[in-house]
């Protein structure tokens, strides 16, 4: 359910702005873009597991405030995001 450390790596260097960036907005949205998507599908074989949905939404709240924090400061690099991701916009 969780997030290899190569897989991790991978995203801070297709998300980072520079060398090393790990906690750019773009970085930290992408990171839990994965573990909801990994989450959701755990979700999809154990319907009953309370506590994995309660974390999940936990989540989905945290990546709903950056994004909109990203497209307060900065609309095209909040679209850019959103189409890499291939999530909704919401604003």
């Amino acid at each position: 359910m969780s997030i290899t450390k190569d897989r991790k790596k991978e995203l801070i260097a297709e998300y980072g702005l520079s060398e090393g960036d790990t906690g750019s907005t773009e970085v930290q949205v992408a990171i839990l873009t994965t573990r909801i998507r990994n989450l959701t599908e755990h979700l999809k074989m154990h319907q009953k597991d309370h506590a994995t949905r309660r974390g999940l939404l936990k989540l989905v709240g945290l990546r709903a405030a950056l994004l909109k924090y990203i497209a307060r400061t900065e609309r095209p690099r909040y679209l850019a995001l959103v189409e890499r991701l291939g999530i909704r916009r919401k604003i």
